[in-house]
């Protein structure tokens, strides 16, 4: 009796430590294993999909699905421009969204603060957005000095305080924007002559008075101010 019982639980060890080491049980562990590190990397993969890439990778070749992705994101339209003589309110329009974007893009970054009213040509324009700041040339370079295609809307004209984008005229056949640049229209009957020719993409909505007390600065043979204005832009709304 004693010795049946001794055989029959030899019998059940082995048996379980053939269980445990069965060839094809291993098999499939394996294969569960395999299939839940494959699992594991797609997740991952389809989280870094949805991971939203740094913002300082605008480029030249990737300007316009990169602005619209930011506009969407940052859909603030008001701004404030900071000067010894006052302050500039500006509205941004929502219709023209690569370029409004573009500045909301330029004033988080503080791109501006290291910038000056650079031009003030005397009863038609106040222009702003470069100097000769290392800084200012080094952030150019840093995005590749990108451009915007132009977004001409038959409503938004060159009235007195519209707000547009400066460019090249010469071999700019496409009329593309300089993303630094910009002027404010201070010519009581507008610049209507520059219609479809700069994208208008905002509005002085208050400041007037500002934009009158720069405009009686000296300036030199090239409408540059004798005296650098520097300025600050901040967002308001």
């Amino acid at each position: 009796m004693k010795k049946s019982v001794q055989i029959l639980f030899l019998s059940i060890v082995i048996f379980f430590y053939q269980c445990d080491h069965n060839p094809k049980k291993k098999k499939n562990t394996d294969q569960k294993e395999r299939l839940k590190e494959k699992n594991d990397v797609e997740t991952s993969l389809a989280l870094e999909k949805k991971i939203i890439k740094p913002w300082d990778s605008l480029n030249s070749k990737n300007t316009e699905i990169f602005l619209t992705e930011y506009g969407k994101q940052n859909p603030e339209n008001k701004v404030l421009i900071k000067t010894k003589f006052g302050d500039i309110k500006i509205r941004l329009y929502q219709d023209v969204p690569v370029h409004r974007a573009n500045f909301i893009f330029l004033t988080k970054i503080k791109y501006f603060n290291t910038t000056v009213i650079y031009r003030v040509a005397k009863n038609f324009v106040i222009q702003g957005g470069n100097s000769d700041n290392i800084y200012t040339q080094k952030q150019r370079r840093k995005y590749g000095n990108y451009l915007m295609k132009p977004e001409f809307r038959n409503h938004r004209k060159h009235k007195f305080g519209a707000l547009a984008a400066a460019r090249q005229w010469e071999n700019n056949p496409n009329k593309l924007s300089s993303p630094f640049e910009f002027y404010m229209v201070h010519k009581r009957d507008g610049a209507h002559h520059l219609d479809n020719e700069h994208t208008v993409f905002g509005e002085v909505i208050s400041g007037f008075d500002t934009m009158d007390k720069i405009s009686k600065v000296k300036v030199g043979v090239d409408e540059w101010p004798i005296h650098d204005i520097n300025m600050t832009i901040e967002i308001i709304e």
